[in-house]
C-alpha cells in the first residue's frame, strides 16, 4: 500500500510576488495605446505622484516627479506597486475580475460577459423618467439606494457650467436633486473616479460607481489586486454599455462649424444609428456617426468591454424599444437591488425577449469591441474571437 500522505500534505504553489510599478504601467498601457483613461492608478497612488488632465485631447495619467523620468518612480523603484494593481487593462485584468467577481472565467461564447439575467426596465417615476435617459433607470437606481442606505454617495459626471455647455467632469452625488444634476448621456468622457478624492473629503464610505465600461472593471480588479483601503468605498457598480466616447472638440470642430449648433443651446442627446440632438429651442439635429468617428477618442480605440462586463448592473438604451432600458444584471447584489425596485414599484420591468433585437446587437457590438484588442496584449479579453492567420 502506497503512502500518499506526503503528497496530500504538500503546500500550495506559492503565488508570485507582485513587483510591476509605473515604468510598467507606462510601458504597457499608457504609451501602447491600452490606457482608457480611466484614473484608476490616479485615485490609488497613495503619494499623489500621478497627474491627470480631464481636457479635450488629453484624459490620460502622467507622472509627476521628476527625479527618474516620466517613465519611472522612485516610490515604485522602492516597492510601490499600487497603480498597475489599480489599472483595469494591465497584464490578466479580465480573468481577475472575472474570478473576482463570479468565481470563474468568461467562456467563449460569453462575449458580454458573464450574467444572470437581462430584462427591459423604466423608471416609475414620471419626472425621474423623463430627465433620465432611455427609461431613467441610472437615476431611479441612485436615488432608491440612497434613499434606503446601501450607498451615501455616488460617483457620477456632471456638466461643467452654464458657459461650458456639454463638458463632462466627474462630481459626487448624495441626493435625489444631484443625482438627476447628473442623468442624461454625454457621449463625451468622465473619468468619474476622480471624484473620489471630494467623496472621501466628505466621509462618504458607501459609494456606488456610474461609469463606461472601463471604469466599471477598477473595482473589481482592485479587489482581486488587493490594491488597499481606495477599493473599499465602491460598494455598486453600474456600468454603461459603450462602444467608444468623443473627444469634447467635436463640439466646436464638427457641431459648431459644420452645422451651426452651439453646444450651450443643446438640450439633450443621443445615438440611435445617428447622433441625435434635441436643442433649447425645439428643434432636433441628426448628424451621422461617420462624420462623428475622427473625433473618437484616443483611449477607446483598443477597448475590448462594450457591455461594461465586471458591473453589478449593466445598461443602455439599445435596440427597438427606445423608452426601456436595457439592463443586464451581473451579480447576486445588482439582482437583489432591480429585484426590491420591482416589488417596490419604482421601476417597471418586462422580459428581456421582449426586444430580441436589442440583446443580439449588445452581443454583436461586444464581438465587434473585442476584435479591437491588439493581439500583443493579454489575450483573455480576445476568448471567444477567431484566431488571427
Amino acid at each position: 500500500m502506497s503512502d500518499t500522505s506526503t503528497a496530500a500534505a504538500a503546500p500550495a504553489a506559492k503565488k508570485p510576488r507582485w513587483t510591476f510599478q509605473w515604468k510598467e504601467l507606462y510601458e504597457e498601457v499608457i504609451t501602447s495605446g491600452l490606457c482608457t483613461g480611466c484614473a484608476g492608478c490616479v485615485i490609488a497612488c497613495p503619494h499623489d505622484v500621478i497627474g491627470y488632465r480631464h481636457e479635450p485631447g488629453e484624459y490620460y495619467p502622467f507622472h509627476l516627479e521628476e527625479e527618474l523620468g516620466l517613465d519611472d518612480c522612485v516610490h515604485g523603484v522602492k516597492g510601490c506597486t499600487s497603480c498597475t494593481r489599480a489599472c483595469p487593462r494591465f497584464r490578466a485584468w479580465e480573468p481577475e475580475a472575472d474570478e473576482h467577481l463570479f468565481g470563474r472565467r468568461r467562456n467563449d461564447d460569453e462575449m458580454s460577459g458573464v450574467y444572470k439575467d437581462i430584462i427591459l426596465t423604466r423608471a416609475s417615476d414620471d419626472f425621474v423618467y423623463d430627465v433620465g435617459q432611455d427609461g431613467g433607470l441610472v437615476s431611479a437606481i441612485l436615488i432608491w439606494c440612497l434613499e434606503n442606505g446601501i450607498i451615501d454617495g455616488a460617483l457620477v459626471s456632471h456638466l461643467e457650467g452654464e458657459a461650458a455647455g456639454w463638458k463632462a467632469i466627474p462630481g459626487v452625488a448624495t441626493n435625489r436633486d444631484e443625482v438627476l444634476a447628473a442623468a442624461g448621456s454625454r457621449y463625451t468622457y468622465s473619468a468619474n473616479t476622480m471624484a473620489y478624492p471630494e467623496a472621501a473629503e466628505r466621509g462618504l464610505k458607501e459609494l456606488a460607481l456610474v461609469g463606461m465600461s472601463c471604469q466599471t472593471s477598477i473595482g473589481p480588479v482592485m479587489w482581486h489586486r488587493k490594491v488597499g483601503k481606495v477599493g473599499r468605498p465602491i460598494k455598486l457598480n453600474i456600468g454603461l454599455l459603450c462602444s467608444k466616447s468623443f473627444d469634447d472638440s467635436m463640439f466646436d470642430e464638427l457641431f459648431w462649424i459644420k452645422y451651426g449648433l452651439r453646444k450651450e443651446d443643446i438640450k439633450k442627446m443621443n445615438i440611435k444609428g445617428v447622433f441625435q440632438v434635441w436643442m433649447h429651442n425645439g428643434d432636433y439635429h441628426e448628424i451621422s456617426l461617420k462624420e462623428c468617428h475622427a473625433w473618437t477618442r484616443e483611449g477607446c480605440l483598443h477597448c475590448p468591454d462594450f457591455a461594461a462586463e465586471h458591473a453589478d448592473i449593466s445598461t443602455g438604451g439599445i435596440g427597438d424599444v427606445s423608452d426601456w432600458t436595457l439592463t443586464v444584471v451581473r451579480t447576486p447584489l445588482g439582482r437583489e437591488i432591480i429585484v426590491r425596485m420591482l416589488q417596490e414599484g419604482i421601476i417597471e420591468g418586462r422580459p428581456g425577449d421582449a426586444d430580441p433585437g436589442a440583446i443580439a446587437l449588445m452581443h454583436k457590438l461586444s464581438a465587434k469591441s473585442r476584435q479591437r484588442w491588439p493581439s500583443w496584449a493579454a489575450p483573455e479579453a480576445r476568448v471567444g474571437l477567431p484566431a488571427r492567420g
